[in-house]
């Protein structure tokens, strides 16, 4: 795969927000609302396309990476860049992540000063937090919310 990183678009997002994943994954799906919308436009959304128009996956960074109920955990206390991915639910479990994965963290690491990155994953996926490993990644804290236990999960190296 030849991944390009696009800033995200209308087009884009309204796409993204119409991705419905199968259960258990289903808890990432979205909707489409306004409020949906405005965030996925706001400037810290990322299309990850294939080419120069298959949408493969998109990434945010910074708070729209997080899940807010981790802040009365202390889970984002250190000053770390937070990344939440997703990608498209046709390409999921397909052997596709590591190379997705690794595009948005090279095009993270580009910024100033190389940051340390952060995400938040639900425990139950263990698909992902297996990737997340494999790509460096180290579990860090643990919290609940809404019935769904999360983790952070750091990148070492």
């Amino acid at each position: 795969m030849q991944l390009f990183v696009r800033q995200m678009n209308e087009a884009m997002a309204t796409d993204i927000l119409g991705w419905q994943y199968d259960k258990p994954y289903d808890f990432y799906n979205n909707e489409q609302t306004e409020d949906a919308m405005k965030e996925m436009l706001d400037g810290s959304y990322y299309a990850i396309v294939e080419g120069s128009d298959a949408l493969i996956g998109f990434f945010c960074i910074g708070a729209n990476a997080k899940v807010p109920a981790g802040n009365q955990y202390g889970v984002y206390a250190e000053d770390l860049v937070d990344m939440g991915v997703g990608m498209n639910p046709t390409l999921v479990g397909k052997g596709n992540g590591f190379e997705f994965c690794t595009h948005v963290i090279q095009f993270i690491r580009q910024q100033p000063n190389n940051p340390t990155i952060r995400l938040t994953v639900a425990t139950f996926n263990e698909r992902a937090i297996h990737l997340y490993k494999k790509l460096g990644f180290v579990a860090e804290k643990n919290f609940s919310t809404g019935g769904t236990e999360f983790m952070t999960m750091v990148k070492k190296d």
